[in-house]
Formats: structure tokens, sequence, C-alpha cells
């Protein structure tokens, strides 16, 4: 049976919101309606018959409403099949009512544990008969309409509207859909809670909220982002975001997630590379800098702030074919300048997104071979606390300040790499590199070629130096401080040229590779 048009409906939700015009309808069509606790006052209130549900299972809701729909008498009327003689014939034995149409939201499980909530109040709110009847609504969609999720009201209104009452097999199938994704994504998060740091816990994801993009790597492949996009920004102006947007936006928060309340910084990016990082006392002065890191490579760049972006910074910024900025704020007439190009992307940061970006505990998730490679994010940033004088040569507090910082920009920096700095702007980098030297060489050049003066620079490494050629090129470039993880078995070959060569070097006992 295709089109079936609609007699009875069973409704129990939690939100309410969107759902009087549906029972209004539904009174409208003669529909009659079967519901539970607060769902059947609501639509008492509104003036509109409505049949409890313990009228048909001759049972109260029992155990604190933890059991109200859980009867053969329920299910029953879900479950029948029209064609089928036996069921026909049972429905009319033990006097179960049919249910064409069944609404039922599930308790907010996730929101209640993202509130910080007790455990019992938690528990409480995973839904036992909700999800029951949705699993059931929507496997038996030949016969029964599910609606899910309050984001389907507006859905289900106009289907009674057009079709008077009448759905089509096509429809139901397609609520039936949005019903398993429902009740798949709630599993997952009730698993995940219980699961918590697990280490030998299944790989359970679901992301609901999809975003199409312009295209995938390349124009010939689609593209799409999973998540929750608007929790993060406000997208202010410009055209639709690209898969490799997206891919540098990201690498563009993790950078900046480390200069959360520090002074004013500024970070142009390339291909998930910073290509220009400084730090200054002015953003318009640390944009300038960041650019002049590599003007070449900003071209059709993204640009990060940690501060709000002024009318001289967005001056400076217009005059350069940029694809995105973000940052934590605009100034009005700022914003007026920058949307300028119409394509131009402007992301603002919502609320604490640089915080939570830093200190969420997450998982990187990346598709390899036939499954996936998990691990947990790189949290750890090296501070002052953490460093080693490996040489008789200490760092003075000055070269300190620009080791971390050159620390912070090599642990977001393709490996094998090498950062370059002095006085908190990044002079160059050498970006996934195959050899160590070859990145150090790269960074030299780079340097050299947009003017940098080396001498007096200091030099961070991702990984330890397994031979001494490192520090001993980058003295001859100027380099005066290196920072490194240390750990090598010929350390020592590396501290002993440094000592001879008035280097000071410390370690901080982390690696930071990032492939």
């Amino acid at each position: 049976m295709s089109n079936i048009t609609a007699k009875s409906a069973l409704i129990s939700v939690f939100h309410k919101d969107g759902l009087e015009p549906i029972v209004k309808k539904m009174s409208e069509l003669g529909i009659a309606i079967y519901s539970t606790g607060g769902t059947e006052k609501f639509i008492n209130d509104l003036g509109i018959p409505v049949i409890p549900v313990e009228n048909v299972t001759s049972y109260p809701s029992i155990l604190g409403g933890r059991v109200k729909t859980l009867h053969p008498k329920v299910f029953g009327g879900i479950l029948n099949r029209r064609d089928h003689e036996g069921d026909v014939a049972q429905l009319a034995e033990y006097d179960i009512p049919q249910i064409d149409i069944v609404i039922v939201d599930l308790y907010p499980f996730e929101k209640t544990v993202a509130s910080g909530a007790p455990e019992q109040d938690i528990i409480e709110k995973i839904d036992i008969g909700g999800i029951s009847l949705i699993r059931a609504a929507a496997k038996n969609f030949k016969d029964t309409l599910c609606v899910s999720t309050m984001d389907d009201y507006g859905k289900l209104l106009n289907v009674l509207e057009e079709g008077n009452g009448t759905t089509t097999v096509d429809q139901r199938k397609e609520f039936a859909a949005t019903a398993f994704d429902i009740s798949s994504h709630y599993d997952s998060a009730i698993y995940n809670y219980f699961a918590g740091d697990s280490v030998n816990k299944s790989l359970k994801m679901s992301q609901q909220d999809v975003m199409p993009l312009r295209y995938g790597e390349n124009p010939h492949q689609r593209g799409w982002f999973y998540g929750d996009f608007e929790s993060m920004f406000t997208k202010l102006h410009g055209k639709a975001l690209s898969y490799n947007n997206l891919l540098d936006v990201d690498a563009a928060v993790n950078l900046m997630s480390e200069f959360v309340d520090d002074a004013p910084t500024f970070a142009v990016f390339k291909h998930n590379n910073a290509c220009g990082v400084a730090q200054r006392d002015s953003i318009h002065q640390a944009y300038v800098d960041a650019l002049a890191g590599d003007p070449v490579s900003a071209f059709g760049g993204i640009l990060i702030s940690n501060v709000e972006i002024d009318v001289p910074t967005a001056t400076e910024i217009h005059k350069l074919f940029c694809e995105v900025v973000i940052a934590p704020s605009f100034d009005p007439a700022a914003l007026e300048i920058l949307k300028g190009k119409k394509n131009r992307i402007m992301l603002e940061l919502v609320g604490d997104a640089l915080s939570r970006k830093r200190n969420t505990n997450a998982l990187e998730v990346r598709a390899s071979l036939n499954g996936y490679l998990v691990q947990d994010a790189n949290l750890k940033t090296d501070t002052k606390e953490d460093l080693k004088t490996a040489t008789e040569l200490a760092p003075t507090e000055a070269q300190i300040e620009d080791l971390l910082f050159a620390s912070k920009l090599c642990k977001h920096t393709k490996s094998n790499t090498i950062v370059l700095a002095k006085n908190k702007q990044l002079c160059a980098s050498g970006t996934g590199q195959t050899s160590r030297v070859d990145a150090l060489n790269q960074a030299i050049h780079k340097a050299q070629s947009f003017k940098f003066d080396l001498q007096g620079a200091v030099m961070a490494s991702d990984a330890f130096f397994p031979f001494p050629d490192c520090v001993e090129i980058a003295d001859n470039a100027g380099v005066k401080a290196v920072i490194q993880p240390g750990g090598s078995i010929k350390d020592e070959l590396s501290i002993d040229y440094c000592n001879k060569n008035d280097i000071a070097m410390v370690f901080t006992g982390t690696r930071h590779f990032k492939h």
C-alpha cells in the first residue's frame, strides 16, 4: 500500500515548539490523537481532543514516568502490516488501534552531558520509550510515518496540508531515514559517554550538521564539512568555503589558539603552514611584519588575528588578495573596508572559540588504509618551565621569549620542519622536508631571499638533531640560540659544537611531529 490516509497519530515529545499548528491541522483532518504526560496536557490546553495512552493500554505511567508507552497495544498499533492478514486479525482480536503517524523526539542527552549535570541526571536523560517508538515506526515505514525531531515539524505540516492527510511511501521512507539518523546518533552519544577515555573503545563518530563545500581538494572532487561550524565562526561575508579553505582555517585557528590573551599576534597561512607570523604592540604592526615574512606566499592565503582587526590593519589587508580573514571581532568600519572584495571570506570567531580549541581534549581522526588512525590532539605547548639548558651558555630572557615563540610555530608546521625567528617574528621555516638539513637550508634560503638579518636569530626544530650538522649550518647563518626536544644518542655532538661556538641550546623533552 503506497498512499495512506492517516486516521490516528501518537504524539509524545520533549520539545513542543512548533507542535501547535500540527495538532490543529490533525484535528481539522479528523485524525485521532493519542498522547502522554506533558504532551497530552499541551494538546488539551489547546482545546483539541486527545486520547491518553493509558486508556489504550489500561496501564498508567509508572516508575516515575520511565514506562509509559512500552506496551503491546502501542507497538502493535505501530508495527502491524496492513497487507498481512494475520496482523490485521490480531489487531481486531486484541483491540489494538491502528497508529498511522508517530511524532516522538528524545530526551536531550547530549545537552545534559554538556551542561555538567550530575551522573544521575544524565542517566535519566537516556530515552527508552522514545527511542523504541522511533525505531518501530521507522522500521514499519511502509505503513507508518515517523517524525523524530522538532526540526521536521514544518516538513510534516507541509505533507499534511499538501496531501490532505495522505502520505506516500517515498515520504514515509524519507522520514524513516531521518529517524535512524537520529537514533544512531543518540546511541553513539550515549556509548561515548559511558566509554569515556577508554583506549579500547570502539570508534563511533556521528555528526548531524553538514555544510556543502564549493568543492573538495580539487574542483573535480565534491566536498562536505560535517560539524557545528557556527559554534566556532560567524560568517560575515564572502563566497562559499572550500575544502582547502577549511583545512587552512583549521591550521590557522590551531596556531592562534597558542596566543590567546597574548600581545597582538597576526599569522598568514598557505597550504596549512604559517608563512608569516609576528607579535607586536599593535595588530597593524603585527600584520605588516607577518606579511613581510613571505609576501609572495601570502597571495591567496588565510589571515588570522588574535585581537580585533582595526581600520589601519584592514586598510593594509585590503591591498592583498587573500581568501579568508579570521578574527575575534572586526571594527565596523574595518569590516566595510574588507567587504570591498565580494569573494573575500570574513569569519568572526564565536566567543571563546580560540580558548576552546586549545583546551578541548579532542581526538584527531584520519582515514588511513581501510580504516582510521586516531590519536589524542597535541595539546602540549612548550613553556619556560619545560626548558632544560643543555649548553654552558644559557639563553637570555629575550632569547627565551623568541625560542618559545618559535617552538609554537614549529609545533604547527609540517614535519620535518625548522623554524627561524627573531624578535617574535617568523623569519622563515622549512616545511615538510624529508631531511632536517634540507628543512634548515630551505629556511635560511627563504629568510635571506626576503632580506632578513639572521644574526642573533633563534632556531626551533620539531625533533632532535641526530648529528651536529644543523647547528653548524645555523651558526654560520647567524643563529645564536636553539630549542629542540633532545633525546638523540648523539646529543653531545650538537652540545659540544654549541659550547665551542657560543650558542645557547635548550631541550624541551617533547617532540612535535606533524604529518
